[in-house]
Formats: structure tokens, C-alpha cells, sequence
């Protein structure tokens, strides 16, 4: 086989790595922290791993780099401008790497950061084949450039000024047939727009990208590419600071956070560690019983992200309550994006603490029917929209009070413990990791509204549109976001 490109996706983050082959030699682009299964491809294939070419350091997820290049002896590659504390080959702009019989040609693109680089695939003819763009390009968008601001050295507007020569000298001269692989796909927060499709062609970028247009002049582009930009999720800085810094290694990892704790050790735990307990089993699952203060992000959502985002302390002792069997995939998961401090899980789960004979609380999860029933009498409460505001604005309930998620740790001082306040989101998920937060800190006065917006746009329950007939315009998207951070 002279050259095969595989795109290896992972759903939860959002990410894609590569592993490409020629003449039995590869290269593994963006890998995630755990190697086995890199590891079982190379042994099934025959495949000799030459080089593992990282993108850029990676704000959303601990790239395995380091791990895969002690095991396989690969050499780490980044572009210009990447400083690690640990042994690379810092490729230089236009330098040419052989695999196989086919080439890579490094393409410094700075912008969304400093190190930021696209790798061109060229076939066994030195045809131009594919880019692995990294956060440089997705499809429908471009990687965010406020990732790599410096204090008093690089604000988002200089960013996205590189970015944008980046894009128009590197990027854009490049053939419409040619591949373009990211990093990310929709549900990514590295963009503001992204694809749900993985991979395209660059033609088509240049013709429905709006950040690829061929009468964009700079001004415009770094107006439109820092607009709505809401403060990047509090754990990027922190993986960045991992991938360049290098980590424990993920065996030890695992090999710690998996194992099986009685729930008195479960409970010593809590109490000698100041252990955090998190509860990843389904939002129905954790209403009807859980272990008092646990904190619910249910492995089947964004978990990974939204453990980043709402877990403060990267550092931070953790044990786990998860489903029978899923133990393993949940601190592998809580490892990719660094959170490394797992110490074990609650063996036989919420049964075994409730045969034990300790405690169980419960969130009480109505209708939306329900909801609209109470809202009839005197309802002498507080209803919380958990979505982001764009969703708010779109379509909220009648002087529902916009709460995202994603900010909580910072809107704390809004919230009254004499208050009951019923918790809605879109799906339901969302609402029931608030309710579980607020339970923690001590506001019990809570209800979650099940399956979101679904059930509430079945109830007879006024609603409030947003009447544009067209797009909601930027500025009062700036307006919904700033009044929430």
C-alpha cells in the first residue's frame, strides 16, 4: 500500500487524529492521552511509527504525544515557534518530512496560536493531496484567536491578523481539490461556527466559509472572527500548560483512578482527600437516588468538556460513581482533558451506599405540564434557563431568568438560598448538572424540568420568540453574553 489516510473521530471532544501510512512507515497527527489503541492499529497494520506531528499545543484535550513517543520511539514534530520541556524536532516553514514513499510539507500558520502549523500531504507523485489544518481551518470556520493572548505582547485583533495571512498565503493558493482534515468538528469550542461534517474540499471552504472570502479585507476579518467571542473555557490554559509541559504517564493513571472502593474507603476518600464525588450515571438515574453532595455530569453528554469547564482545580481528588462497567472509560475520559487525580471508584455504585445503610438525596424532575400547572397558582419561584444565550434569546420562557451552565461559578452571587428555582436546558442534561450544584453548595430549594425544551414546548407555557426574520444580529448577541459573564 503505497499511501492510506485514516481519520480517527471521537465524538465527546469533538476531535480528530490521523494516522496515515506509506511502505509500512506512519505518522500519527493529534492524538488523544491514551495510546492503546494507537498502539493495537500500528501492531495490527505492521506499521513502523516514524513521527507523531502535533498542530499546535492543544487548549481542549491532553494530546498523548509524549506517552506514544516513549513507547514507540517516534519522533514529537511542531512547527515553528513551539518551546516544550521535552525533546522534539521543531520543523521550520516549508521544510519537507518523508514517510513512506510520500511527503508532508510544513506550513507555519500562526494565528489561532504562535506555533499553529498545517502539514500538506503530498502523494507518492508530489501531488498536493490533503492539509491537516489542526484549529487553523474547520469547515465553516476558523480556529478562535484569543487562545494565545499575551499581556502586553499579542491581543486577539493582532491574532487574528496573522491568522488571516495565514489563511491567504498558506492556506488558500493551495487547489480546490485538495483534502482539508481538522482538528474539530461541531460541538468544538476552539470555533464559533463548525461543521457537522469531518472532512471537505478546500474549493468548497473558499466558496461557503465565511472566513474564506475572497474580498474579506483584514479589517473585516478580524471583526468577524473576534465577534461574539465568549471567555474560553477555564481548563484550556491548563492543557495547553500539560502539552507543552509534558504529564504523568496515562498508565499510572488508570491504574490508579480504576479501582474499586468499598463505601467506607469510598467515603474515607471524600473526608481524607476533600475528594469531589462525581456521579456520571443518566440525569434520571441521579434524581432518583445519589450520594448526598455529589456532583452529577453524565458520561453520555459532553462530559469531558463540561468536567473542564465546571471543575476548577485541575488538580482537583476525584472518585466516581458510574455505570456497572463504564468505570475505566470514565477516567480515561476525565484524563484527556488532565484531570489525572482520580483515587477510585464507588464499587456496586449507589446500591451498594444505600445497602450500606448511609443516606441518599434525590432532585425532584417534573414535566414541562407539571411546570405549567404550578405556574397556574401562586408561583412564588424562579425559573432558570440553563442554555448558552444564543439559544436564550432565540426562544425562552416568559421572564425566565437566562443562567448558562457554562458561567455558574462565576454568577454564584445571583442566586438566594430562601429561593426555590426551577432548572430548565434543551435536552435536560444541562439542568440537572445545576441542580446537582446547587444542591452541593447548599441551595436545596431546587427542580429540574425533564427532557428541557422538548417538555416545556408541549406545555401550555408562554414562551417569548425573537422576531428577526433573518439572523440575530451580533450586537445583540454581545449584548445576551455580555449580561451572563
Amino acid at each position: 500500500m503505497i499511501m492510506k489516510v485514516e481519520q480517527i473521530y471521537t465524538g465527546c471532544l469533538a476531535e480528530a487524529a490521523y494516522l496515515i501510512q506509506s511502505e509500512g512507515e506512519a505518522v500519527i497527527i493529534d492524538p488523544l492521552r491514551e495510546t492503546q489503541p494507537y498502539l493495537e492499529k500500528l501492531q495490527q497494520e505492521g506499521l513502523k511509527l516514524k513521527y507523531i506531528f502535533e498542530t499546535h499545543f492543544h487548549a481542549d484535550f491532553v494530546s498523548g504525544h509524549v506517552d506514544l513517543a516513549q513507547k514507540t520511539g517516534a519522533t514529537i514534530v511542531y512547527g515553528p515557534n513551539a518551546e516544550t520541556s521535552y525533546a522534539i524536532h521543531q520543523a521550520k516553514d516549508g521544510e519537507i518530512i518523508r514517510v513512506g514513499k510520500i511527503s508532508f510539507k510544513v506550513l507555519h500558520t500562526p494565528g489561532h496560536t504562535m506555533e499553529s502549523t498545517t502539514y500538506l500531504l503530498r502523494d507518492e507523485a508530489g501531488k498536493d493531496h490533503a492539509i491537516f489544518t489542526g484549529d487553523t481551518l474547520f469547515l465553516g470556520d476558523v480556529g478562535r484567536p484569543d487562545l494565545a493572548i499575551k499581556q502586553g505582547e499579542l491581543t486577539r485583533e493582532d491574532l487574528a491578523g496573522f491568522l488571516f495571512d495565514s489563511l491567504r498565503m498558506k492556506i488558500m493558493p493551495l487547489a480546490d481539490e485538495v483534502i482539508v482534515y481538522p482538528a474539530h468538528g461541531a460541538g468544538s469550542a476552539c470555533g464559533k461556527n463548525l461543521s457537522t461534517e469531518t472532512w471537505g474540499y478546500l474549493g468548497e471552504q473558499k466558496k461557503t466559509n465565511y472566513a474564506l472570502r475572497a474580498d474579506m479585507t483584514r479589517k473585516e476579518f478580524v471583526a468577524e472572527v473576534t465577534a461574539g467571542l465568549t471567555p474560553p473555557p477555564q481548563y484550556f490554559a491548563k492543557n495547553a500548560m500539560l502539552n507543552k509541559s509534558g504529564y504523568s504517564s496515562f498508565d499510572e493513571v488508570l491504574g490508579t483512578g480504576n479501582t474499586s472502593l468499598s463505601p467506607e474507603q469510598f467515603e474515607a476518600m471524600v473526608e481524607d482527600h476533600d475528594a469531589l464525588m462525581l456521579d456520571t450515571r443518566s440525569a434520571q438515574e441521579f434524581a432518583a437516588g445519589h450520594v448526598p453532595n455529589s456532583i452529577f455530569i453524565g458520561i453520555d453528554g459532553s462530559f469531558a468538556p463540561w468536567v473542564g469547564a465546571l471543575i476548577t482545580d485541575i488538580k482537583q481528588p476525584i472518585v466516581v460513581i458510574a455505570p456497572e462497567g463504564r468505570e475505566e472509560e470514565v477516567v480515561t475520559r476525565l484524563a484527556r482533558v488532565g484531570y489525572d487525580n482520580t483515587l477510585g471508584y464507588l464499587g456496586g455504585g449507589v446500591a451498594a451506599w444505600k445497602n450500606s445503610g448511609r443516606e441518599i438525596d434525590t432532585v425532584e424532575s417534573i414535566t414541562g405540564t407539571e411546570l405549567a400547572d404550578r405556574m397556574q397558582g401562586n408561583f412564588d419561584a424562579t425559573i432558570l434557563d440553563a442554555r448558552k444565550p444564543t439559544e436564550y434569546i432565540t426562544q425562552h420562557i416568559l421572564d425566565a431568568l437566562n443562567f448558562p451552565l457554562d458561567y455558574i461559578n462565576s454568577n454564584m452571587d445571583r442566586i438566594q438560598r430562601d429561593e426555590t428555582y426551577y432548572i430548565h436546558c434543551r435536552t435536560g442534561y444541562r439542568s440537572m448538572v445545576m441542580a446537582s450544584i446547587l444542591k452541593a453548595r447548599g441551595y436545596h430549594q431546587v427542580v429540574d424540568i425533564k427532557n428541557g425544551w422538548e417538555s416545556i414546548e408541549a406545555a401550555p407555557i408562554t414562551v417569548s420568540d425573537y422576531t428577526c426574520p433573518t439572523t440575530i444580529p451580533q450586537e445583540v448577541i454581545d449584548d445576551a453574553v455580555a449580561s451572563v459573564v
